[in-house]
């Protein structure tokens, strides 16, 4: 186990520090994929942007495409179900009620979800997981041997509900370039007009919530249920071939589905080959997720490991409020509430912005955390879901 002291300000606790190092680098991919959205209408729409078609443009797309596009959300979505655990077992500590505290913790999580998706950013996430979060509840007692088979069933069943609808549409229709124009007049417009553009565009994406990204995050809450059954996180000397082996499967079998989901949703929006391509992702999304899991957890327990946590763990210790941050920052750049460079600067340059973004959050929340005990956030739900007044300070080194 990663040896993280109290003299190390920012830093987690030693049971914490690589739960939160994921949290840290899941932050970091879901960035990644959500500035698109936020920095182009026509991202993620079928339709090429006739402003940014070069081949630097093509080859950004293709690598967040690749690497980072349906992987994110899944690594979020184990951890989500891994602190369940955690969850539990600080409920048995304190002699707390469990149920009536997650529940209060998910409808917290809904609300500011439905006031992320209208104000900032429509493929919010937090709705999702408050709504799933009743069935990871439902399901917090399962065996850990069920909860893995149930999850691999779910995606297995989803996967094939794509097959079978590629062998019988001939594709979906994508969104005109002229309707992709008029949201980005509108998302450059003042703050009802950029309301109005999200409440817009969220019937599509609860679509792809329901029938894509639901399904996925659900399996993935299981997955991270039974690995906290088993406290896998705890001590990943004892996994090490477990990790060796998804590293393999993921960077091989998992990085060729994001290759062939990259061709399909860059190369054929629309037609029946990107639906199935879809299919093939849900299964080999999981794969490269776990392998990137797995990179992770080893380099902290590597010659470097102390670094990587450092680096990682405080964004990772406030996921809740960088995550809102970035959506901010990013509408202050991208939309009307601010500069309205939507549709202006080249995925080239969105990349840019994300890696300086994320590192200012990163030195941003290590010190933060020298004087708080949790994000600004966090502290607020933190009270909500306990009904209680939750310590701001952090406690004396």
């Amino acid at each position: 186990m990663i040896q993280t002291t109290a003299s190390r300000p920012g830093v987690a606790t030693t049971r914490l520090a690589q739960v939160d190092a994921l949290r840290g680098f899941a932050l970091f991919g879901i960035l990644m994929v959500n500035i698109g959205y936020l920095a182009s209408a026509y991202h993620g729409t079928g339709v090429e942007d006739p402003a940014f078609g070069g081949p630097l443009d093509e080859l950004v797309r293709w690598l967040v495409a690749v690497f980072f596009e349906a992987k994110f959300f899944l690594l979020f979505s184990f951890l989500f179900g891994y602190s369940l655990t955690l969850q539990l077992a600080s409920a048995e500590r304190s002699g707390a009620r469990f149920a009536p505290r997650f529940l209060r913790r998910l409808a917290g999580l809904f609300v500011i979800g439905v006031v992320h998706a209208v104000v900032l950013f429509p493929g919010d996430i937090l709705t999702t997981y408050g709504v799933l979060g009743l069935i990871l509840l439902a399901l917090h007692r399962i065996r850990p041997r069920t909860a893995v088979f149930a999850a691999v069933t779910l995606l297995a069943i989803t996967a094939a509900g794509y097959l079978l609808l590629a062998l019988t549409i001939d594709g979906v229709a994508p969104v005109s370039t002229a309707g992709a124009m008029e949201a980005t007049e509108a998302l450059r417009g003042g703050p009802a007009s950029i309301i109005g553009a999200h409440l817009a565009q969220l019937p599509d994406v609860v679509f792809l919530l329901v029938f894509f990204q639901a399904p996925s995050a659900l399996a993935a809450f299981l997955l991270g249920l039974a690995a906290g059954r088993h406290r896998a996180l705890a001590d990943t000397a004892r996994h090490r071939r477990v990790l060796r082996w998804l590293q393999i499967l993921g960077f091989t079998v998992g990085l060729l589905g994001g290759v062939v989901y990259a061709y399909a949703s860059l190369g054929h929006p629309g037609s029946a080959y990107e639906v199935f391509a879809l299919g093939v992702d849900v299964i080999s999304a999981p794969l490269l997720a776990a392998a990137y899991a797995a990179t992770v957890l080893r380099l902290a327990r590597g010659r470097y490991g102390r670094a990587v946590v450092a680096a990682l763990a405080p964004a990772g210790r406030m996921t809740l409020t960088n995550y809102l941050g970035q959506s901010l920052v990013c509408a202050l750049i991208f939309t009307g509430y601010g500069a309205a460079l939507v549709g202006r600067i080249s995925p080239a340059g969105v990349a840019a912005i994300a890696l300086a973004l994320f590192a200012l959050q990163a030195a941003g929340s290590r010190c933060w955390l020298r004087r708080h005990a949790y994000g600004p956030v966090e502290w607020l739900l933190r009270a909500w879901t306990t009904l209680s007044v939750p310590r701001w300070r952090a406690r004396a080194e």
